[in-house]
């Protein structure tokens, strides 16, 4: 539908978004080892060993212990690490770097961190409830990234962005309005029920897990939707005489809505 290309969106509370340039490193590195230096076999063995399989991990069906890599709760993180091809991890990656920056500033780094791993199981789980008997791995990064996308939609619905429309025409939109049909074709998608190889259902769920996290785990005083804070004890007065006025500028703060 649309690709993210850039927004103009400075941070507020960090100086860099290492946890958000560390985990797309963590990906790069993963799939360079998985999807370029391994052979087609290792590389099957790797989406089998550390991908997700509900049927494997809701106990329908068992795994090789040749393949098995981590215990198999483990995988509800370790799939979100692997890709499919390199515009596979593109995608991700990109809408990683446009939108977790902000999600990370408004969060703080440890919280981020916790925050995205959450968003990555909560996408495996209702992937999982979706097709309990799946036997095929689920892989890939945009339940995670999914989350990221909820969370900077509530955080930053006015911010200006650029996005690649039909893969062909740059435009700057408020982020509300690509963000929001994204969002609803995930569900629309999801309750459709049409597969194309894509797991509507880890998007989803990501989605779901990062707008509730985004609400308490975000720092105090980082607001909702845009909306600029003002501090109670902001302006601090010396002398009486300062305070004049105060009163009309109150009222003139009422009454411009």
């Amino acid at each position: 539908m649309f690709i993210p290309l850039h927004d103009a969106n400075s941070l507020k509370h960090i100086r860099l978004q290492y946890v958000t340039i560390g985990l797309i490193a963590v990906n790069v590195l993963v799939w360079l080892f998985t999807g370029v230096i391994a052979s087609d076999t290792q590389a099957n063995a790797a989406a089998l060993g550390l991908g997700f399989i509900p049927a494997v991990v809701f106990d329908y069906a068992y795994l090789e212990p040749a393949l098995q890599v981590v215990p198999d709760d483990l995988t509800v993180i370790t799939y979100a690490f692997l890709h499919l091809d390199f515009w596979h991890l593109a995608g991700n990656m990109l809408f990683l770097w446009v939108f977790g920056d902000n999600v990370e500033d408004a969060l703080g780094h440890f919280r981020f961190l916790i925050f995205y791993l959450a968003c990555a199981i909560a996408g495996a789980l209702l992937h999982g409830f979706v097709a309990p008997t799946s036997e095929g791995p689920l892989i890939g990064a945009s339940g995670a990234v999914s989350g990221v996308v909820a969370a900077y939609f509530l955080l930053h619905p006015k911010v200006r962005v650029w996005v690649l429309v039909f893969m062909r025409i740059p435009l700057p939109l408020p982020a509300f309005i690509p963000l929001a049909l994204w969002i609803g074709q995930q569900f629309l998608m999801l309750a459709l029920g049409l597969e194309e190889n894509v797991s509507w259902g880890a998007h989803v769920g990501g989605i779901l897990a990062g707008a509730v996290m985004v609400l308490f785990m975000r720092r105090p005083g980082v607001p909702l939707f845009d909306r600029t804070i003002v501090p109670p004890r902001a302006a601090q007065f010396k002398n009486p005489s300062q305070t004049a006025g105060l009163s009309q500028i109150e009222r003139g703060y009422d009454g411009g809505g």
